[in-house]
């Protein structure tokens, strides 16, 4: 029973984890290598940077993650202050119409987000906002799986902490940041890694609002990649670690509370 455990492990490690040390590997490997010979090796025989430094001569690697990056902070500041605010409105909140709207987050979230792209759209033209970074990060700003997750955690909170702390004259926002936001720091964690990542690799729409070059966000930029180099699979893997590092920078740092949030949700939800 404990070698199948282990075989299945092996193959999920394989899986998952495969396809990025391939890509990593390759991304590193010199123009000497053959890639595609019929017996690969993870580590590379010439192993050299010039890949990466191919690719920010190719294309404005470092505006493209300056855009990405302020697109992925609007996103995720919006997520924490209304996913926080939302769900403890709807958690801890009287209010009339309370189950109507925690049913209106509940069914967004079985809507293909394409059913809704056009509506999306045509709001941010009228806003004026089209092909602006402020335009591609405002409809993630609110991400209705966040409003759960914050409402999940708040919910599990003792009732009486609230009480204790209308006895002593505390008024809701009191109550929200100085009573509540402390004991759920793990699930807004979580909540800025989703919202992170949803802002990073989002591709379609990026590429649906923008039309200037000039604003590309780095996955939309990176297009130019298998383009000019569809031949060299070497640059398109060190353009794909380029959009990776970000992601693994933030979930090293916040991966702390990444887990106790996990946990939360495991041991209250």
């Amino acid at each position: 029973m404990k070698t199948l455990r282990y075989l299945l492990l092996i193959l999920v490690l394989a899986i998952t984890v495969g396809p990025f040390l391939w890509e990593l590997s390759t991304s590193l490997k010199g123009a000497g290598e053959d890639i595609y010979t019929t017996t690969p090796s993870f580590v590379p025989h010439q192993p050299t940077l010039n890949n990466y430094a191919k690719v920010a001569d190719a294309i404005p690697v470092w505006r493209y993650i300056g855009n990405s990056l302020v697109v992925a902070a609007l996103t995720v500041g919006g997520n924490i202050l209304f996913a926080t605010t939302a769900g403890y409105a709807i958690a801890r909140l009287r209010f009339r119409g309370r189950g109507l709207v925690l049913g209106l987050f509940l069914s967004t979230l079985v809507l293909p987000g394409e059913v809704t792209i056009v509506s999306q759209y045509v709001t941010v033209r009228d806003f004026g906002l089209a092909d602006t970074l402020v335009g591609v990060a405002l409809p993630g700003m609110v991400a209705a799986l966040n409003v759960l997750l914050m409402y999940n955690a708040f919910r599990a909170l003792p009732r009486e902490l609230d009480e204790a702390a209308i006895v002593d004259g505390a008024t809701v926002p009191q109550r929200l940041l100085r009573v509540s936001l402390p004991a759920v720091r793990g699930t807004l964690a979580v909540v800025a890694i989703f919202a992170f990542i949803a802002a990073w690799d989002d591709f379609l729409w990026p590429l649906i609002v923008l039309t200037s070059p000039e604003k590309y966000t780095l996955t939309v930029g990176l297009q130019y990649l298998s383009g000019t180099f569809t031949q060299d699979q070497r640059l398109i893997a060190a353009g794909t670690m380029i959009a990776f590092i970000p992601i693994a920078i933030l979930f090293s740092a916040l991966q702390r509370y990444f887990f106790k949030g996990v946990e939360e949700g495991g041991v209250k939800g």
